[in-house]
């Protein structure tokens, strides 16, 4: 009995210590131990050396991560990672780009355990690609949205975040599974448009089927300004604001007929959600059985961050 109340307080400490990790960028032993886990139950290898990286590289396991437009790699090693945590990067990094104008920028990716360095947790899973260590912004307007956007990730169990000190780094675990299913409820059609001379939001969105609003809340964009070569990701109007380029030629919509009071009908048809502490765009979309994406569109949101109070137009 003895004994299985001491197991039973060490389960209560990991659980508690991985509660106050997901509140804070310190981190734990335990959530160390969780990222293990996670990757052993995956079925990920743990590469030793950078024979294996290849080798997951050519089986396509790992695949490639290149600089883009939104992010730079800063001596990495082996620009290879899980394709989850390359979508994260990609998704990540371009709307830090919107929030602060600058690029994200990625100091380590996959890194082999013979390559691990000297103060690495033997936990940890650099090894098995699906981690991602970040330069700290040095701009604290840069690194307060930095930290809250993946604070808000990790309170949603799509990853978990520390502040590392030595040397001082973002590291990031992202767990593949939850972070497929959260961009999988984000948009279920994606495409992909490479801006042209001559284009403007307005054209885009009208040989797309989307609208500008949709446009902007899917690739955060504060205003309508775009640039030759620039890669937007284009999805279908999801949203009543989305709706607008389809619905602009349409025969106008018969009268409503009816003895309801008119306010009683916008009740019906439009609610409002006030943001507590603690949640998540995503979190409130799954609550009224829609999309992240959805809810951008329909309140104007340039990103996922949302602030203390804030009053959503929801369905």
């Amino acid at each position: 009995m003895q004994r299985l109340t001491l197991a039973l307080a060490a389960t209560v400490l990991m659980v508690l210590s991985h509660v106050s990790h997901a509140q804070t960028l310190k981190g734990s032993r335990a959530s160390m131990e969780r990222q293990n886990q996670i990757a052993i139950k995956q079925g990920y290898t743990f590469v030793k050396t950078s024979k294996v990286v290849n080798g997951l590289v050519s089986a396509g396991d790992l695949v490639e991560v290149r600089a883009g437009n939104n992010f730079e790699l800063s001596d990495v090693s082996y620009p290879y990672a899980r394709p989850a945590v390359k979508a994260f990067i990609e998704r990540l990094s371009t709307q830090y780009r919107v929030a602060c104008g600058e690029k994200l920028t990625v100091t380590s990716l996959t890194r082999p355990i013979d390559r691990q360095p000297a103060n690495a947790s033997s936990d940890s899973v650099h090894p098995t690609g699906m981690a991602v260590d970040l330069r700290i912004p040095p701009k604290q307007s840069c690194r307060t949205w930095l930290e809250n956007y993946l604070l808000a990730m990790e309170k949603d169990d799509v990853l978990d975040v520390t502040r590392e000190r030595r040397p001082p780094h973002y590291h990031v675990a992202v767990f593949p599974d939850t972070y497929e299913q959260y961009m999988a409820s984000a948009s279920t059609t994606t495409q992909e448009y490479t801006v042209r001379r001559g284009d403007t939001l307005s054209r885009i969105a009208s040989s797309t089927g989307t609208s500008v609003a949709q446009l902007r809340a899917t690739n955060g964009l504060r205003n309508d300004l775009i640039q030759v070569g620039q890669k937007l990701l284009v999805r279908p109007a999801t949203s009543a604001a989305g709706a607008t380029n389809q619905t602009a030629t349409a025969a106008p919509a018969p009268a409503i007929t009816t003895t309801t009071p008119a306010n009683q009908v916008a009740a019906a048809t439009v609610a409002t959600h006030r943001v507590k502490r603690g949640e998540t765009l995503w979190r409130i979309a799954r609550l009224y059985g829609t999309t992240t994406d959805a809810l951008a569109a329909r309140n104007n949101l340039a990103s996922d961050i949302l602030q203390v109070g804030q009053t959503l137009r929801v369905k």
